[in-house]
C-alpha cells in the first residue's frame, strides 16, 4: 500500500478540478432558470451528492438548456 504522502500530487489536483467543476455546475443552476429536463431542486441535489465528476457532467450533459 502506497504511502499517503506519495499519492499527494495526484490527488490534490484532482480535487481542486472537482471543486471548480461543482462551482462551475453550482453557478451555471443558480443563474439559469430553464432546463432540458428536472428542475434546478434535482439538478442542485444530483450536482451535490454525485459531486465526483459524476453529477456535475451529468447536469451539462443532460440538464443544461442549449444557449
Amino acid at each position: 500500500m502506497p504511502d499517503i504522502k506519495e499519492l499527494l500530487p495526484f490527488i490534490i489536483p484532482l480535487i481542486i478540478v472537482q471543486l471548480i467543476l461543482l462551482a462551475v455546475t453550482l453557478r451555471h443552476i443558480f443563474t439559469h432558470n430553464t432546463y432540458k429536463r428536472g428542475n434546478r431542486t434535482i439538478w442542485v441535489i444530483v450536482a451535490i451528492i454525485g459531486m465526483e465528476f459524476i453529477g456535475p457532467i451529468l447536469y451539462f450533459l443532460l440538464g443544461k438548456e442549449d444557449s
